[in-house]
């Protein structure tokens, strides 16, 4: 199986796909690359395609009333981003823009919404992913809503670390932690209090800092504290 192949098969709505219904999606999409700080698409544009991380990192951002940017998400990649303005044909909800050196696999709407008629377990397994986003929406409003700044940051972390993060034997880890002032925006805090809390976490042993990788030293214990 070519690159090409291999890389959609990881990519969860595409997964139950066999190869020649991968050959045709491949035939179907372009790619396209971005620099750090790139905005790949505008809050408010009219949605034409479907985006899929190749490679690289990029943030969902919206703006508020006073112009200040909140982080809604980072994706990686597998990850897929602009399924909501190709399905009820309304404007982007959110900006979205290149946290590093990124490549993405664009699929225009009319391909997308015929692939989805054409290959009904596509639309399923998007639903799922759909969901499990709502769950993960549901929890960030409540970490905000009821919980203190110790809370709200260590729900970040945990938020990365199942977003980007690498499991390996009840660890997380983190290669390129987000700036402190991304973090802070995406907690609802300052980057004052994420540095605070952080070190803090560092201190009770739940966390390791080494240059900009993270690790937490043990998930589902940290977990189970903090939400």
């Amino acid at each position: 199986m070519t690159e090409e192949l291999s890389f959609l098969q990881n990519v969860p709505i595409f997964a139950d796909l066999q190869e020649p219904e991968l050959k045709k999606i491949a035939k179907l999409g372009v790619r396209k690359k971005y620099k750090k700080g790139n905005i790949v698409v505008l809050e408010q544009e009219m949605g034409a395609a479907l985006f899929v991380i190749v490679m690289g990192k990029v943030k969902i951002v919206r703006t508020d009333e006073d112009g200040r940017e909140v982080i809604l998400s980072i994706f990686g990649p597998g990850e897929f981003f602009g399924e909501m303005s190709l399905l009820d044909g309304l404007a982007r909800s959110a900006s979205v823009v290149a946290l590093s050196k990124t490549e993405l696999f664009m699929i225009h709407r009319r391909d997308f919404l015929k692939l989805l008629h054409e290959h009904p377990q596509v639309a399923i397994s998007l639903l799922g992913e759909l969901t499990m986003r709502l769950r993960k929406a549901d929890g960030q409003i409540k970490s905000l809503s009821l919980k203190d700044a110790s809370g709200r940051v260590a729900n970040v972390i945990l938020m990365l670390a199942d977003d980007i993060g690498v499991f390996r034997k009840g660890k997380v880890e983190i290669d390129e932690l987000p700036l402190q002032q991304d973090m802070a925006n995406m907690a609802g805090t300052s980057r004052e209090t994420v540095s605070r809390m952080i070190h803090q976490f560092i201190k009770e042993g739940y966390l390791a800092m080494q240059g900009n990788k993270l690790t937490i030293n043990d998930y589902e214990e940290f977990r189970k504290r903090h939400l």
